[in-house]
């Protein structure tokens, strides 16, 4: 796995953890749901943490965070677990609710699931005012469940389209500055075209198929296409109709055009070496493509198919397990986590955008007129998981215990479509499915 495959996975969301048995991440009956609710207790003593062991940066903030937490104050001692990234979530889901930790981190789609099986409380009780006023809207809306909230995190991200500058402009391709001028699908279509023509091999596009269509990046990558030609992966507990409506249909017919374009990508560097003028990726590959292209990089909006453009967004989060004796401690860990202090460190450590509305205003690259601005005023336009306008932007992916066969059925779809399936058959097929498993769980509705 290269450098840029590990980033998306620890940034974005751990494709194995979805890919686990829908029965082990979401039993059927799945205990309390969101009426567990923590002990109190008294504030003070040791309290547990668990945490992925993602890449070293991001490790070292953590535990320097920790131990800065210790040392500011004596009633509570907080004792970090890391846990090896490929493992983090089988672990959570393996583990009894008695035998889980005070805190624990976990990747933001994985969340419903463990409110499903009664392994996180809602916590807006247990951190302060501040720290949940302070967290962006788009992070709340993740981490949101009935008008609770089960997770809060450090971090975001964000989707966009990475320009050669010096590329675009050698083919007389005109582009967005940003969300007020967002390309359509015909002129991102057209584009290409143009691009074509002043190119070698005629592989103008990236959409970083190195990860993996059929893994979570075909559904984080991709799914706002289907939000921003007016559908949804699901809708009301529903996929019939809303993944696969015509306007959908229509969306995944031009992305399918697109592959006669795209740059395989094998090696990971097809934009940072030149060979495309366009990636379709995230922000975390901001470093490599900066110090690859310098001035000539630009960052633009996904195309718009409709209902404006639109992006995916969430990552890793943080709770407090369901059955602690000492949420009061564990509220006031969570409280120092998402500080300014810990979560400019953190998204230092790993790029990421910050989870906070104080830490983002002052970031270097997310604040208004860096380089990755695009990112911070998508995220400030947040849909939540439901509501998705024409006017909002950043999608979360659905909230929901059924999301392990979501995100499967609907990626498995994409990849054949893009493999040259008819989309239509392909995307019934997949709602069918989805609308089945909801059936035969009785939608997963957490009690």
């Amino acid at each position: 796995m290269n450098a840029g495959s590990r980033r998306f996975r620890r940034t974005v969301c751990t494709s194995l953890a979805l890919a686990l048995p829908l029965a082990a991440l979401a039993a059927c009956g799945g205990g309390g749901g969101s009426g567990a609710s923590a002990e109190e207790g008294s504030g003070k003593g040791t309290i547990s943490v668990w945490a992925h062991q993602g890449q070293a940066s991001e490790a070292a903030a953590l535990q320097s965070a920790v131990k800065s937490f210790n040392s500011a104050q004596s009633d509570i001692k907080a004792e970090l677990k890391l846990i090896p990234e490929n493992d983090y979530t089988k672990t959570i889901t393996a583990t009894s609710a008695s035998e889980l930790p005070d805190v624990m981190e976990f990747d933001g789609p994985t969340m419903a699931s463990f409110v499903y099986n009664s392994k996180l409380a809602p916590l807006d009780d247990h951190v302060s005012a501040k720290t949940l006023d302070n967290v962006t809207d788009a992070v709340k809306a993740q981490g949101e469940i009935d008008g609770k909230h089960y997770g809060l995190g450090m971090f975001d991200s964000g989707l966009g389209v990475w320009g050669n500058k010096k590329l675009l402009d050698a083919a007389g391709v005109k582009y967005p500055t940003g969300l007020s001028d967002d390309w359509t699908a015909a002129e991102f279509t057209a584009a290409l075209k143009a691009l074509k023509a002043k190119d070698s091999d005629g592989k103008v596009l990236d959409i970083s198929e190195q990860y993996g269509l059929a893994s979570e990046w075909g559904t984080y990558g991709f799914s706002p296409i289907v939000w921003s030609a007016g559908g949804a992966l699901l809708k009301d507990g529903k996929a019939e109709g809303a993944l696969d409506s015509p306007a959908v249909v229509s969306a995944m017919k031009t992305f399918q055009s697109w592959k006669t374009d795209v740059d395989a990508n094998t090696d990971g560097n097809a934009f940072a070496k030149g060979r495309v003028a366009l990636s379709w990726v995230g922000n975390w590959t901001y470093p490599a493509y900066s110090e690859a292209l310098g001035d000539d990089l630009v960052v633009l909006p996904l195309p718009d198919f409709g209902n404006g453009p639109k992006t995916g967004q969430g990552s890793w989060a943080w709770g407090i397990g369901a059955d602690t004796k000492n949420a009061k401690a564990a509220g006031a860990f969570m409280d120092y986590l998402l500080g300014d202090t810990s979560v400019s460190a953190m998204t230092k450590a790993n790029g990421s955008v910050p989870g906070t509305k104080s830490t983002l205003a002052k970031s270097e690259l997310y604040k208004q007129g860096g380089p990755l601005q695009l990112f911070a005023d998508q995220l400030a336009k947040p849909c939540g998981d439901t509501d998705i306008t024409k006017s909002c932007v950043a999608v979360t992916r659905p909230v929901t215990a059924g999301y392990p066969t979501v995100t499967a059925k609907f990626y498995q779809a994409l990849n054949s479509i893009y493999s040259g399936k008819d989309p239509k058959s392909a995307l019934e097929k997949a709602a069918r499915a989805i609308d089945q498993d909801y059936s035969d769980n009785a939608g997963y509705k957490i009690p």
